[in-house]
């Protein structure tokens, strides 16, 4: 029994020494700040809102996620800077189950990243990144679903430029 407590409390101080990071960041400890100016839209579809919902979704996934502050360009230690590139509407056969699931269209958004990061340039990068959502109107209009398409569509892209700039795995 008291070798059962003796293991238990070394296996308790071996995990209360370890830091878990359960979103995946790996952020320098003196990284303290990042700049995002506005993504503006340069795609040939332009949706006024796109802009500000894309940059804002940015912001807050990094507010959330991280330790980061957010400061002026000239001031940070990091900058995730770019445009939106596409924004397209095209039809699309899907099969569902081995059946063609007719009436299914998708849209697709690609923003342009530039991440610079001023304390380690070799972890700069600039890309591109793409993200789609299939949907069926089923008698709505687009008009009324695209607002939850971009969302969910900004969620997709903001995670994947958020792990390539901070998730070294």
């Amino acid at each position: 029994m008291k070798r059962l407590s003796l293991v238990l409390l070394v296996v308790m101080l071996s995990f209360n020494s370890c830091t878990v990071k359960f979103n995946g960041a790996s952020i320098p400890p003196n990284m303290k700040t990042i700049s995002i100016p506005f993504f503006e839209n340069n795609a040939q579809l332009v949706v006024p809102t796109l802009s500000q919902s894309f940059t804002e979704d940015l912001k807050t996934r990094i507010r959330t996620q991280t330790s980061l502050s957010l400061t002026q360009q000239g001031d940070a230690d990091a900058v995730m800077e770019g445009r939106i590139t596409g924004y397209d509407v095209s039809q699309v056969s899907t099969t569902d189950n081995r059946q063609l699931t007719q009436g299914t269209s998708r849209l697709t958004i690609t923003v342009a990243v530039k991440y610079t990061n001023n304390l380690n340039p070799k972890q700069s990068f600039e890309e591109s990144f793409t993200r789609f959502k299939n949907f069926v109107l089923n008698g709505a209009n687009y008009q009324s679903l695209e607002p939850q398409l971009i969302k969910d569509i900004n969620v997709m892209l903001t995670e994947d430029i958020f792990n390539r700039a901070f998730a070294q795995w």
